[in-house]
């Protein structure tokens, strides 16, 4: 199936690692030229670097703390057009509310939660229209609510939200506002917190496959799927899809 994304300009935030690397990977292999923005310059260069050595299309990259307005207006500048923006970027601590501090939620939110909303706003002048879109990347824990996660649940149950009244909005211009909630994801960062835990619990760091047996299909999902679900969704093929939000979770 043709995405008809050749050529397209495509801005990930957080797509140094983990599922926006494989956003930036989907994309690539699609034959569109990339944005990556990260904190981490050698996070950035590692990516492209991996990234150049399967694909020929051109790779930008921008060094910003999106958690910041400088950040924000740093990427902002640095851009003149964008087909299709994908936020990305940002994890939220686990823990109940009395485990996490106010300066903890807020230091989360100003990158996961007011770091979307901010790069948007910042953004949208110079999205493509009409056919421009938005991907937000948020999580699943915003439709289940978690108090153990309440942070998380309650910056993606925002985002969910922003998601769909900001779709309302961009449709006049032609623009299409959508999310992805993932569940558990098999990233690099994943494995390693249940390596840590297995180590915990079993003293076998080994052992980290078991702490995850019980999820749907006996398994997390590949950041691929994610990727793959995130250029189908921005794609022409999904051209009368916005305002919705897509739950990848193994039906968790």
């Amino acid at each position: 199936m043709d995405l008809e994304l050749q050529g397209k300009r495509i801005l990930i935030t957080g797509g140094s690692k983990g599922i926006g690397l494989a956003i930036a990977d989907a994309f690539a292999r699609e034959g569109a030229s990339l944005v990556l923005v990260s904190r981490s310059e050698a996070d950035l260069q590692a990516a492209q670097t991996r990234l150049s050595s399967s694909h020929t299309v051109r790779i930008e990259t921008i060094s910003a703390d999106l958690a910041t307005s400088a950040g924000i207006e740093a990427v902002s500048g640095a851009v003149s057009q964008v087909d299709i923006l994908v936020n990305n970027a940002g994890a939220i601590p686990p823990g109940s509310l009395t485990d996490i501090s106010a300066e903890q939620w807020r230091k989360a939110w100003d990158l996961k939660v007011n770091g979307y909303i901010d790069l948007t706003r910042s953004l949208y002048p110079k999205v493509t229209k009409p056919g421009g879109v938005v991907i937000n990347i948020i999580g699943s824990a915003g439709e289940n609510p978690n108090k153990d996660y309440i942070c998380g649940s309650t910056g993606n149950a925002a985002l969910m939200m922003f998601t769909k009244a900001f779709a309302r909005h961009a449709r006049s211009d032609g623009v299409r506002v959508l999310g992805i909630n993932p569940g558990p994801v098999l990233t690099d960062r994943f494995r390693m917190l249940l390596q840590a835990e297995a180590e915990r619990r079993f003293s076998d760091a080994g052992r980290w496959l078991d702490l995850i047996r019980d999820l749907p299909f006996g398994r997390a999902a590949e950041p691929r799927e994610i990727a793959d679900a995130a250029a189908f969704l921005a794609s022409v093929r999904s051209g009368y899809t916005s305002g919705s939000i897509v739950t990848i979770d193994g039906g968790l």
